[in-house]
């Protein structure tokens, strides 16, 4: 991703040298070089940009005073030689705060701040996982994450979660087929359980809050090493 900056600075040196460090990053792109805030503000007109090297101290209107003026302000770095601008700066919201005279490894350092900061958002929402439970007449919605554990009895499943127990026709090998994730355990030939809501387990028996589970003695070994893996704290 390139991000788009326009420098402005009244100094022409100060401005050369951000036009040189920029040319050497390759994620950034110089969309225009300013002398002033006002001209700046006439540039963003028709020329958007993602960032700005933004000076304070410069005629007519500091590059603080312009920020604050405009209604959707660019994402923004200081660069300045005074100091007393620094609180205001980070109130605006501003990446970082370069003090003059800049150092490319400095100016680097905030470049890469701002590529992390503009960088899109990769994060997916994640959809809840539910099954539907038919109980008598009605077809109840339950989040997989509010299941405790589950209970066959002969030919009907007690699905414990935070918000209730409901009683279903079905085996516990049919709803097994459904209710999938890493978190859920089967303990014993008539119980599957969510790790995430275990509060102690006591020998033979997981507690699930006020009720108790067992482990049968063929999978205590393959339970214990799923529920304990990369969790038990060594002496």
């Amino acid at each position: 991703m390139k991000i788009s900056c326009i420098i402005t600075d009244d100094e022409p040196v100060a401005r050369k040298g951000l036009a040189g460090y920029v040319e050497k990053i390759d994620f950034l792109s110089l969309a225009g070089v300013c002398e002033d805030a006002l001209s700046l503000n006439n540039l963003l007109r028709h020329q958007p940009a993602d960032l700005l090297f933004l000076d304070i101290e410069m005629p007519y209107i500091n590059g603080v005073e312009l920020l604050e003026s405009l209604p959707h302000p660019p994402k923004v770095i200081f660069t300045t030689a005074y100091e007393q601008y620094a609180l205001k700066g980070f109130e605006l919201d501003a990446i970082d705060y370069l003090m003059k005279p800049i150092s490319f490894e400095r100016f680097l350092k905030a470049a890469n701040r701002a590529r992390e900061v503009l960088a899109p958002s990769t994060h997916v929402p994640v959809a809840e996982r539910d099954i539907y439970i038919k109980t008598g007449e009605k077809l109840v919605r339950v989040l997989l994450e509010d299941i405790i554990f589950i209970e066959a009895m002969e030919n009907y499943v007690y699905i414990h979660t935070t918000h209730g127990r409901y009683l279903t026709h079905s085996t516990l090998k049919a709803v097994a087929e459904n209710v999938t994730g890493p978190e859920f355990v089967q303990t014993h030939k008539s119980y599957i359980i969510n790790t995430r809501k275990i509060t102690s387990i006591e020998g033979n028996r997981i507690m699930m809050g006020q009720a108790s589970v067992p482990v049968s003695r063929g999978l205590k070994d393959s339970v214990m090493n799923t529920i304990l893996k990369d969790k038990l704290l060594k002496k």
